[in-house]
């Protein structure tokens, strides 16, 4: 079975002497912000063709507010749905559970997937969660988002993902599942339903082996 992961810091391990007397809560505070400022500014810029450039602001399943940024460091597999559809998205699903099966277990820390709604109004947080309860991705590696309109119209821009209304309750859209590395460059697509995903498990694979400083 695969196992739950909890988000990750990227972590600068420094060694330093201290003196003999034990430091004060105060002191203590101090270093704790100094160090957690050295993380990120040795994190660096991020690369100029990085998603998470993008100033947009999206609600997790749990009702929580995220960032893009905020997946920085993980290898993040992405596909864009709708949680009502009853043609290609439950296939996509289904793609996405066996990419993670097919990724090795060791490496389940290092990977994110994510689900981002096309249909923000009704992928409410209640919803999306449902859905994941439904499908059995309830777990952290499984991430559900929506956005306003504007901003998961640009985000689907970057991914080349084409959508629209064509009824009151259906879209048309294109079936594209996206790999981005640590910092968040698009390294890998591919389009189809049920296609071969040995590419996308390789890719994946090679770049969650990548050390991150």
């Amino acid at each position: 079975m695969k196992t739950t992961f909890k988000i990750p810091l990227v972590c600068l391990i420094a060694t330093t002497l201290f003196a003999c007397s034990p430091r004060q809560p105060e002191e203590q505070n101090a270093t704790d912000e100094t160090q957690e400022t050295e993380r990120l500014e040795d994190v660096g810029e991020l690369p100029e063709l990085s998603v998470y450039n993008l100033p947009s602001t999206w609600q997790t399943q749990e009702g929580d507010t995220l960032l893009l940024e905020d997946l920085r460091g993980k290898v993040v597999v992405v596909v864009m749905i709708y949680t009502s559809c009853q043609a290609a998205c439950p296939r996509l699903v289904a793609d996405m559970r066996n990419i993670d099966q097919q990724v090795p277990e060791t490496l389940d820390d290092q990977v994110q997937y994510v689900f981002v709604s096309i249909d923000p109004e009704v992928d409410t947080p209640e919803r999306m969660g449902a859905f994941a309860k439904e499908n059995q991705m309830e777990d952290d590696r499984w991430l559900f988002l929506r956005g306003s309109e504007e901003d998961t119209r640009e985000f689907a821009a970057v991914l080349a993902v084409g959508y629209r209304r064509i009824s009151p309750i259906d879209f048309s859209h294109s079936n594209i599942i996206s790999v981005f590395n640590r910092d968040g460059v698009l390294q890998y697509q591919r389009e189809g339903l049920g296609t071969d995903d040995s590419g996308t498990i390789q890719a994946i694979i090679d770049l969650a082996e990548k050390k991150y400083i």
